[in-house]
């Protein structure tokens, strides 16, 4: 029974973070240590896990599913298969790391195909703890210990649970739909009363900014600048944010991404006098060694592009700044989405 003093401890949580997915299921393997007075040896355990988060709500509840084939009863040739389900409510801690804390608790039922020493079927109460550890975006090593506290026959007895598994997160959460304002009556037109015309004054010379770089066309050496690249004080091209994203982890540019590779391309082939440095960047996720080697292999794949597309190898070079040079905040899934970007600093020959 001294068990039962973990049960206090395994039920502190902080406030929970919102979930990205709706659904998560985890497949566990693992092992179960029963109290003795159940005359069982310890049992190998399969089964699996079903968490929703689509609720917004501080607590997740979770059906989980565990089974033993021949759990063996001790000094006896009696074994039995074992079959375990529970409906769970489960905390997860604030992290901003990879590593996520989660606790959880609640109720269940234990059926056995062969009864012996006095084990029944019985409800159960149960309590654990555990930890997510990404894998990637939406895959997370998923560890936990859960004690189990049933009844059997006017006497408490007690399984220890010790469970790994592979937790998949799916079904990405609804966006909410903007409330639609209530129409407003327009204030009766007021009477119109004629204008002053004044004469006209002679008009000025416009200098304009056709193409929008915030430089003036009289100043602008180079009138044909793409819209988003930084210009230097003549409007020439000094910075571009070639808009390709990565996941976390990857430097595969995906399908969506190549025809802004292309439009870059074909900007340095009508402009030969300019040559270009790749530079790749990551958000914090992960090591500083790995997140430098990371955003270097991402500038190459966009030079290996980049060049596919008809420009001389020569006139692009790479570097990789892996997280030192954030433009958003990394504690938000959005600001890292921004971080894993390609920017092309750009030199005159």
């Amino acid at each position: 029974m001294k068990k039962l003093l973990l049960i206090p401890a395994l039920l502190l949580s902080s406030a929970v973070i919102a979930q990205d997915y709706n659904y998560e299921i985890t497949p566990v393997i693992g092992t179960m240590i029963p109290e003795g007075n159940l005359d069982l040896d310890n049992q190998f355990l399969t089964g699996a896990e079903f968490q929703y988060n689509g609720f917004d709500a501080l607590i997740k509840p979770e059906l989980s599913f565990l089974y033993t084939n021949d759990a063996d009863y001790k000094n006896s040739n009696i074994t039995t298969d074992i079959y375990r389900v529970a409906l769970n409510g489960v905390y997860e801690y604030k992290s901003n790391s990879l590593f996520t804390p989660i606790a959880k608790a609640g109720i269940g039922y234990e059926t056995l195909d062969k009864h012996f020493a006095d084990n029944k079927d019985s409800v159960f109460l149960d309590a654990g703890v555990g930890a997510k550890v990404a894998l990637a975006e939406n895959v997370a090593l998923k560890l936990e210990a859960v004690y189990m506290l049933k009844e059997n026959d006017r006497r408490w007895d007690s399984n220890l649970a010790l469970l790994a598994g592979l937790n998949f997160a799916f079904g990405p959460k609804a966006q909410p739909v903007a409330a639609i304002p209530e129409p407003v009556a327009a204030p009766a037109p007021k009477p119109v009363v004629a204008p002053v015309v004044a004469p006209k004054p002679a008009p000025k010379p416009v200098d304009g900014d056709d193409d929008k770089d915030g430089v003036l066309n009289s100043k602008d050496k180079c009138p044909k600048t793409p819209a988003g690249h930084k210009v230097d004080q003549d409007g020439c091209s000094i910075l571009a944010d070639l808009h390709i994203n990565f996941e976390t982890a990857s430097y595969k540019v995906d399908n969506a991404s190549l025809p802004k590779v292309k439009e870059f391309a074909d900007f340095l082939k009508d402009m030969p006098n300019y040559n270009a440095k790749i530079v790749g960047h990551t958000d914090s996720v992960g090591s500083d060694k790995s997140n430098q080697t990371l955003s270097e292999n991402r500038a190459n794949a966009v030079k290996t592009l980049i060049v596919k597309e008809g420009i001389a190898a020569t006139r692009v070079t790479t570097d990789g700044k892996g997280e030192k040079s954030p433009i958003a905040s990394n504690d938000t899934k959005e600001g890292k989405a921004q971080n894993r970007r390609i920017e092309a600093e750009l030199v005159k020959k």
